[in-house]
């Protein structure tokens, strides 16, 4: 079938983009604060127990994040002033109330990202989706005080009717299409496409390619040099994507601290959060 949500646009032939202050790339941190459930497969490790239940390997990996990780990961944001653009889990804000209050206490943005990174929404029928939305973005919203404006779908998954669902509960952008390095209109009125990152991303560099953590800062720095030399004439977008339980494990963890210096002295950078990327844009046309 033909892809209906957006159209073809060659990033050569449009509008220039002009983000604040004369900046040319702006950048946020996308901070994934999730919860898995004790009895379902879900991202591992060690592919060889994901079908047991309990699965302590893989479960334990999964929840050094909320335990121990992002934690760490706080101190490294405050340190370098950095506030999160965070894809939140809404079974988050039942189990793990600490991270709500310190997110809450540093004005981070939250964008819905499911129930839980256990259940993909991509087989619901209309019936059942419009109540998980609906479900999902009320309790993020009770918890944090503040709406959600964006959604990231577990494992970016989504049906063909998910950005209208949205829509339709006053959300204004999704990040599941990682196509472009540049804010886009989708094919549904008030909806935009922000663009996100699935490889510059923890899990794919760590678990799905083995890097290192100087791999992981040279790449950092590669793509926002190479995003702030085509933005010569209009802005891009960098988003770098994070999970507590893969990059804030001790002996990674120095490795996003030196990523976050060199974006934030670099030249030319607004640090922002997805929100205000979506705002700009939107006021940009």
């Amino acid at each position: 079938m033909d892809n209906q949500l957006f159209d073809y646009s060659p990033i050569v032939e449009r509008a220039p983009i002009h983000w604040p202050g004369g900046a040319r790339v702006a950048f946020y941190v996308g901070l994934n604060v999730e919860h898995y459930a004790i009895d379902r497969p879900s991202t591992s490790i060690f592919p060889d127990t994901r079908a047991l239940a309990p699965d302590p390997l893989n479960y334990g990996w999964r929840d050094y994040g909320p335990r121990v990780g992002i934690w760490r990961l706080i101190e490294s944001l405050d340190r370098h002033q950095v506030r999160a653009s965070v894809m939140l889990n809404s079974d988050v804000a039942e189990r793990y109330p600490q991270i709500i209050r310190a997110g809450r206490e540093r004005d981070w943005v939250w964008a819905a990202h499911g129930r839980n990174n256990s259940i993909l929404q991509a087989d619901m029928s209309p019936e059942e989706e419009r109540a998980y939305l609906t479900e999902v973005i009320g309790t993020i919203e009770k918890a944090t005080g503040r709406r959600p404006r964006g959604w990231l779908g577990p494992a970016l998954t989504e049906t063909f009717r998910t950005p209208g669902l949205l829509a339709e509960l006053g959300l204004r952008y999704v990040l599941d299409w990682a196509n472009d390095d540049q804010p886009y209109r989708l094919n549904v009125p008030g909806m935009l496409s922000v663009p996100y990152s699935i490889e510059v991303n923890d899990i794919q560099l760590f678990v799905g390619k083995s890097l290192s953590g100087p791999d992981f800062v040279r790449i950092v720095k590669d793509q926002l040099d190479q995003l702030y030399a085509d933005s010569a004439d209009s802005g891009r977008v960098m988003s770098l994507v994070l999970h507590p339980f893969v990059i804030n494990q001790p002996f990674r963890h120095t490795y996003v601290d030196q990523a976050l210096e060199y974006v934030v002295n670099h030249p030319g950078v607004w640090v922002t959060t997805s929100d205000e990327i979506a705002d700009h844009y939107s006021g940009d046309l």
